[in-house]
């Protein structure tokens, strides 16, 4: 082992960020052997944001990788099976008076020789009798039948459409942190009482429990940023011009009786805001996620309690305040931040794990010693900015779309575009051609690609008007197949209730 290579690293916080980092370092350094020194130091005082949590389907990889069997996670996390999202209310009520909605699932299908399926979609004039996700993917029809994407013989993290899922954050963190340290990582339960720093780097994280060195620190202290604000100043940039929803009531209640849980998150617009509707094998999660500066924590508690009826049996409220950014720089001298530390967009598109989840597996290729070269942080940093800019523009779209005007928050949401000028011009564009990959420069920490681009584009209205010559017979040909198709998976995937019995059989 050279001079330069990493010894030891302290993560500080525990939560979703501390113990999936703590994981995935350890599976990396440590797996064949112990080389490097995993410490994760977090306080007993100071609780974890846990309010539950939506998943978008590549977080199954993590766990996988980490050797993690999959029928363990979800019954140790209460988990279910997630398909998609459901908006609701988004855009103004139909033309026949129902509350609008479209489904924004994880896969499209890969359909059409001349002209892929979505193009063949606008052509054919098909949203006079369907919505755009209803005749291109699988998913929005499985979730009619209340199904799951599981076959009877999928083995772990398979299936024949990609899936998320829906668990309790809290107990996810447990789950890892049993795991972690079984496989060699210290845990220290401690308080930060202070953070001693020289030149620009940390050297060491005092606690009433002692004093902790290490090569590398990973700020995993949430909204605090404990760690990354002791070694960084003027380091953070505001979303919130663009993004106003800025604090959340969030309540768990009881799954109403006979209610098998729904494989898909459900989005509905409210006044100033969204609620979101997460249900787990033995609860839901509900949240309102609110322009603070319009709704006082009353208000907004009030409203989403009337929006989720009477007859709710909540079990726990909680208020968080939300700052909506990122930092500028992830990482400043031998510090890190991962997680809510890093940055924290509204979790409209389930993105939370997925953001730490990449925050560590870049570690994998940038944390190459402990003399790390400027042009290598660099890097780390400009990925990881990438991702959080990219996730702006996705939310942005979901609301600069909007036709609604029934309240000056809706009014204001159409403009939230003039905050992301590429977006204003790829709208123009999208307005005489189909969204494409190309349009939409991924850079490897992308979410989303034009095909999550087309779910709500077309979802919300804006879809182009093409003059293309096609042959009809052929288009049909397409959407005979795809029929064919939603058929024999229908008939072949368990129903979600079947499915969760068997995970917890």
């Amino acid at each position: 082992m050279s001079e330069q290579s990493i010894k030891s690293i302290t993560i500080v916080g525990g939560g979703s960020s501390g113990w999936m980092t703590a994981a995935y370092l350890n599976e990396l350094y440590n797996s064949k052997s112990h080389k490097i020194d995993i410490t994760l130091i977090e306080s007993k005082d100071i609780g974890i944001l846990g309010v539950g949590e939506a998943t978008v389907h590549s977080i199954r990889y993590f766990f996988a990788a980490m050797g993690i069997n999959e029928q363990e996670l979800m019954r140790e996390t209460q988990a279910t099976y997630k398909s998609g999202i459901m908006f609701r209310n988004w855009m103004k009520p139909t033309e026949s008076g129902d509350t609008h909605e479209y489904f924004h699932p994880f896969e499209q299908q890969q359909l059409g020789s001349n002209i892929d399926i979505a193009t063949a979609w606008l052509l054919s004039d098909r949203n006079k009798q369907e919505r755009y996700d209803e005749g291109v993917c699988l998913s929005s029809h499985t979730i009619k039948h209340a199904l799951s994407p599981k076959l009877p013989n999928s083995t772990g993290y398979k299936a024949p459409t990609p899936y998320g899922y829906h668990l309790d954050a809290t107990q996810m963190a447990r789950f890892l942190k049993t795991k972690c340290t079984a496989a060699g990582v210290k845990h220290v339960e401690a308080t930060v009482t202070d953070i001693s720093v020289v030149n620009g780097n940390i050297d060491t994280v005092h606690t009433e429990k002692g004093d902790f060195s290490a090569d590398v620190f990973i700020d995993c202290t949430g909204f605090k940023g404990l760690l990354i604000n002791k070694v960084s100043s003027n380091n953070w940039e505001s979303f919130e011009e663009a993004l106003p929803c800025n604090k959340a009531v969030a309540i768990q209640r009881k799954l109403p009786a006979n209610k098998t849980p729904n494989p898909y998150t459900v989005a509905t617009a409210l006044s100033n805001g969204w609620v979101w509707q997460i249900d787990l094998a033995n609860r839901q999660g509900t949240g309102y996620v609110y322009d603070g500066n319009r709704l006082t924590k009353k208000e907004a508690e009030e409203e989403l309690k009337s929006f989720l009826g009477d007859e709710s049996e909540f079990i726990k409220t909680t208020h968080i305040d939300m700052q909506i950014g990122r930092r500028k720089e992830f990482w400043v001298g031998n510090c890190i931040c991962v997680g809510l530390s890093g940055g924290f967009i509204e979790p409209l598109e389930s993105t939370g794990l997925h953001l730490i989840n990449l925050g560590a597996r870049l570690l994998s290729t940038h944390l190459t010693g402990t003399q790390v070269p400027l042009s290598v942080k660099d890097s780390y940093n400009r990925l990881m900015r990438h991702a959080y800019d990219d996730l702006k523009q996705f939310i942005v779209l979901h609301y600069c779309l909007t036709d609604r005007d029934d309240s000056e928050f809706w009014v204001q949401a159409r403009k939230s575009v003039e905050h992301c000028p590429e977006l204003i011009e790829k709208l123009a564009l999208w307005r005489n051609k189909p969204c494409e990959f190309a349009d939409i420069g991924s850079a490897g920490t992308s979410c989303f690609t034009d095909e999550n681009y087309r779910y709500i584009l077309y979802g919300m209205g804006h879809a182009p008007k093409l003059n293309i010559e096609y042959d009809y017979s052929e288009h049909e040909a397409v959407f005979d197949e795809l029929q064919n198709r939603i058929k024999r998976l229908i008939g072949s995937v368990m129903t979600h209730e079947d499915a969760l019995k068997r995970i917890n059989s």
